[in-house]
């Protein structure tokens, strides 16, 4: 058994469980009526997967170095494509901490805006991810 390619493959099933949930809390938030004792549990759901994003990302590029002594060599729109998915894992992990902390005191409208962002975050991620495994 190759254990780089062991750990990179467990590295990608949290990976992709990241962005199951990423995806999947603002989608489900929007899709059904506001429920703010369900839309809490979303949030953490949002806010775990942002961390397992984090969290994956850095390991992707921890076991390259491991073994390579070098992070990737990827350039151009990889490396734009991977600041995008940085920036939104940053912004999005932030913005589900902060709705846990501040939601109970917003009003419906507020709340909806929040999850159309967390939607459009985790859309604009999963779209630079394509462009980060394709053009690297």
């Amino acid at each position: 058994m190759d254990i780089q390619n062991l750990g990179y493959a467990l590295t990608q099933v949290v990976h992709n469980f990241g962005a199951s949930a990423v995806v999947g809390g603002p989608v489900s938030s929007l899709w059904l009526a506001p429920r703010p004792e369900l839309d809490r549990s979303l949030a953490w759901l949002v806010c775990l997967g942002w961390a397992a994003q984090i969290a994956s990302g850095a390991a992707f590029g921890a076991i390259s170095f491991y073994y390579y002594g070098k992070f990737p060599d990827i350039g151009g729109l990889a490396i734009a494509a991977l600041a995008i998915k940085v920036a939104c894992a940053v912004s999005g992990f932030s913005l589900a901490a902060f709705y846990l902390l501040r939601a109970a005191r917003w009003t419906t409208t507020l709340r909806r805006r929040i999850w159309l962002m967390l939607a459009g975050l985790s859309a604009t991620a999963l779209t630079a991810a394509a462009f980060l495994r394709w053009f690297s």
